[in-house]
């Protein structure tokens, strides 16, 4: 399988990191040897595994800059078959510290090589932004996912999103795919709620995930404790959501049928 899977949207607040987090930790309990990539400078995927960002000597930074083996940036197993490649406050510089670097765009795709074969899913955290953090996710993964919070304006910015989509396709890697849409912040007692996924359903089609997962106070609790949901509260209604996703990501991932690219800008409505 060996899959590398970009996790992005430029908008922030959208459950991006939460995703990440839960997915990975799921997919792993499941038996997967699972990577989280943590490339967002905020370091909330790593905090959000326990690690505090003040004792880490290497980080994502090393690897992108500097060039350091990610092997030697990995945490093993911070949960049962789930490592880390941790984030640290080093990494807010280095969208200015890319440019002049050769093969910018490339830096974490030639940092996964060194790492290729070991994981059955790579798990890529991208920063809320579209600058050349994010392009280095797009290069190096076989596939986006994006969460979509289910609120007003929900698909804005999503047309800007995958045009650049696109464009890394088009120009830096052929093969990116849409590996889906992910629902997240459902709440059931409101009617936007149900608006804001019809409309997301009726633009995206079959690419958007069954599973919708709901704004959770257990889920916002989590990170507090440096804990996935699986760990903190596995009985709550944000724990069931993210194993439903996980097995909805594996089933789709051993589907002979892939999702199709999205090709099209898609035009954000009033939801």
């Amino acid at each position: 399988m060996g899959q590398t899977i970009a996790c992005v949207n430029q908008k922030g607040g959208v459950g991006k990191t939460t995703t990440v987090v839960n997915l990975a930790t799921y997919l792993a309990l499941s038996g997967r040897r699972v990577l989280v990539v943590d490339l967002d400078p905020q370091g909330n995927a790593t905090s959000g595994f326990g690690i505090d960002k003040s004792t880490i000597d290497r980080s994502m930074y090393g690897a992108l800059v500097d060039g350091l083996p990610l092997r030697d940036v990995v945490i093993p197993n911070v949960i049962d078959g789930l490592s880390l490649a941790p984030s640290a406050i080093e990494l807010s510089g280095a969208e200015v510290e890319l440019v002049s670097l050769e093969r910018r765009d490339r830096r974490l795709a030639r940092a996964l090589d060194g790492v290729a074969g070991t994981y059955d899913w790579i798990l890529v955290d991208g920063p809320p932004s579209l600058g050349l953090l994010t392009v280095n996710a797009l290069t190096a993964a076989d596939a986006v996912l994006i969460p979509i919070q289910c609120e007003y304006y929900a698909l804005e910015g999503l047309t800007q999103l995958t045009a650049t989509v696109n464009l890394v396709r088009d120009h830096l890697n052929p093969g990116l795919e849409i590996n889906g849409v992910v629902l997240t912040m459902y709440d059931a007692r409101t009617k936007l709620s149900a608006e804001v996924a019809d409309e997301v359903r009726r633009h995206l089609g079959n690419a958007v995930y069954d599973t919708v997962i709901p704004r959770s106070v257990r889920l916002s609790e989590a990170p507090s404790y440096g804990q996935p949901i699986a760990l903190y509260r596995a009985d709550s209604r944000g724990a069931e959501a993210y194993a439903s996703l996980a097995a909805e990501f594996i089933t789709r991932a051993e589907s002979t049928t892939r999702t199709q690219p999205v090709r099209q800008p898609v035009q954000a409505g009033a939801a």
